[in-house]
């Protein structure tokens, strides 16, 4: 689905966001999908990142969002997995005053390879969302609860031994209760994924 006639109401439960391409021959985002949460976002001009450099990409659009709303520019899955190009600040604020282009800062995280995206090319995607509008209030203390003060780490997972959220092969509950008969046992296994061929490059 792409940006509709101006004199068109939006449909019954669908919000309004006014485009204004500043590139006319550019598409305007496009929902690939009719279930789809991001309209995809288009790089405005050729653009080639060497392994570990970054760029500033130019979109050719403009959007003005209702009051209460927000727009937020997510990497594409595909150019991240194949590629290995995802956005620095992921994922990037488009507040509803703002007015000028969006613009998408891309990183090439591969240690090798140089891509060249070209214009046209859909390089981001972008969720419009609604917002609270929060009312800060300082205390004196604040209410108590489960995890406390506990910071990075506190709740245990990757290399601290914890074996939260994998399920227990030895017919228990987890708990050390033996729910079945006898013990099973579990395999797992390792995928990889590897880049396309070489000299591929991703399609608009």
């Amino acid at each position: 689905m792409s940006a509709t006639d101006p004199t068109t109401p939006a449909p019954p439960g669908r919000v309004e966001v006014l485009v204004r391409r500043t590139d006319p021959r550019l598409a305007g985002p496009v929902y690939a999908q009719p279930s789809d949460a991001g309209a995809d976002l288009v790089a405005a001009s050729d653009v080639t990142l060497g392994p570990g450099e970054r760029a500033v990409v130019g979109t050719g659009l403009a959007i003005a969002l209702p009051e209460g709303y927000a727009a937020f520019v997510h990497p594409r899955s595909g150019l991240a997995a194949r590629y290995g190009v995802t956005l620095v600040n992921a994922p990037g604020t488009v507040d509803a005053g703002y007015r000028g282009e969006i613009k998408v800062v891309l990183i090439n995280t591969d240690r090798s390879e140089t891509i060249t995206l070209r214009r046209g090319d859909r390089i981001a995607q972008l969720v419009v969302q609604r917002v609270e509008h929060a009312v800060f209030r300082e205390v004196a203390e604040l209410p108590d609860s489960v995890r406390g003060v506990g910071g990075f780490g506190s709740t245990g997972g990757f290399g601290s031994g914890s074996t939260a959220g994998v399920a227990p092969t030895d017919g228990s509950d987890g708990s050390g209760a033996e729910v079945g008969a006898g013990a099973g046992a579990g395999a797992g296994a390792a995928g990889a994924t590897g880049r396309e061929a070489a000299g591929v490059r991703p399609g608009a």
